[in-house]
């Protein structure tokens, strides 16, 4: 009798396995995160979704308009207006034209808005913050890089599945 030969993954299949779901294992926890913030601060789990995405974009300075967060939420522009409107009356977000072009509105966060998030995150930041103190820096660059180029990969299949 023959014996199956069952392919042997390799160690870098391995480690791209265990890169994957560690990242679905952040995303899930990060999910639920965000929903205690919404819960906490009476917020629906799409006008999260629409502040980390607010956020996002503007640390890596490119501010969003109402019409690309309503894209990248996947809903109509309707409701986004909605969203907007609710969220600047709740103090979350605030409208601002952007400086190349003054006919553009941009959306960013509100000073209460960043109160709110930094009540509720700086915990978590501390606590990420204790927890890599024994990694040394090239780990920390080395996990960047994978992080980067993961945030790339991801951002150009969703472009591609969106027609963007």
């Amino acid at each position: 009798m023959s014996e199956e030969r069952v392919p042997q993954e390799s160690e870098r299949e391995l480690l791209e396995s265990e890169i994957s779901a560690d990242l679905r294992a952040i995303t899930a926890v990060s999910e639920q995160l965000g929903h205690v913030f919404a819960r906490a601060n009476e917020l629906r789990p799409t006008d999260f979704r629409a502040l980390m995405h607010i956020a996002t974009a503007d640390i890596e300075g490119d501010p969003l308009t109402a019409g690309r967060l309503a894209k990248l939420l996947g809903i109509s522009t309707a409701a986004v207006t909605y969203l907007v409107e609710r969220m600047i009356e709740s103090g979350h977000i605030q409208r601002g034209t952007d400086a190349a072009d003054r006919r553009k509105v941009l959306l960013r966060y509100a000073d209460h808005g960043m109160d709110v998030a930094r009540g509720f995150f700086t915990p978590l930041g501390t606590r990420t913050r204790a927890a890599m103190a024994g990694l040394p820096d090239e780990d920390l660059a080395a996990a960047h890089r994978v992080f980067s180029t993961l945030i790339d990969s991801m951002r150009t299949h969703f472009d591609e599945l969106t027609g963007r």
